[in-house]
């Protein structure tokens, strides 16, 4: 079951493939290819090869990650949803469990106003949490003020081994894991709804991170007023 995390979100990571992104990678082929069995994680298939083995391994996979790159659209109401928590001053990234040189493609092709990327040469693959924890740090913030967004049981298993909130992208039926994830969403318009204070506040955000920043070194006690004002219309929106 989902754990209890009361704190307000602040920031949100994103899965890429079937959250951000449309992919066709058939893993089918690709396990064919590699003789790993479907019981087997790919990537952790591919760590137990040989020198060589590895290196012809991670070349059947950029192939598949390459072709699928260049076909990769935007999903439905993706833009209009990152656009409105971008304007809200919504921090985001993106974890991917895709290499660099596909995920590069696939970032030109669909532009998002989301810079920070951490792919699986950046960082150990999901569900290792390592890279999810790293942008928490980089933000500054706890892991409990953050929500991952996916649409596998991976993104929800590494949001729960960092601590962090679960969001699953579940656009058609539930799969089995649903259970585990402590917010669902069927479309991208409904993401915007997990931060209501800053989408009715736009401005809210970026105040209360400066003011964040000013309370931490006891600059100003009106910072701490700010921040205390900003707890209350999240309070108040909640209820």
């Amino acid at each position: 079951m989902p754990s209890s995390k009361p704190h307000s979100l602040n920031g949100v990571i994103f899965d890429m493939d079937g959250t951000l992104f449309s992919s066709i990678l058939n893993f089918a082929r690709i396990r064919e290819q590699l003789n790993c069995h479907a019981d087997i994680d790919i990537l952790d298939f591919i760590s137990t090869l040989d020198s060589e083995g590895r290196q012809r391994a991670e070349q059947v996979i950029l192939d598949h990650e390459l072709a699928d790159a260049q076909q990769s659209q935007l999903l439905p109401e993706v833009k209009a949803a990152v656009q409105r928590l971008h304007q809200a001053n919504i921090p985001m990234a993106i974890v991917t469990r895709n290499c660099q040189q596909a995920t590069a493609i696939k970032v030109k092709r669909n532009p998002l106003p989301i810079e920070l990327i951490l792919t699986r040469d950046d960082a150990p693959a999901k569900p290792d949490p390592s890279a999810l924890l790293h942008i928490a740090e980089r933000w500054q913030m706890a892991p409990t003020e953050l929500v991952y967004v996916g649409d596998y049981k991976y993104d929800i298993e590494a949001a729960r081994n960092a601590n962090m909130r679960a969001c699953l992208y579940a656009p058609q039926a539930l799969p089995d894991y649903a259970h585990q994830a402590d917010h669902i969403i069927r479309c991208f318009s409904e993401l915007p709804s997990l931060f209501p204070s800053y989408v009715k506040y736009p401005h809210l955000k970026s105040l209360t991170n400066k003011a964040a920043l000013l309370c931490k070194h006891g600059t100003s006690p009106m910072c701490c007023e700010l921040l205390k004002s900003r707890e209350e219309i999240n309070s108040n929106l909640r209820d």
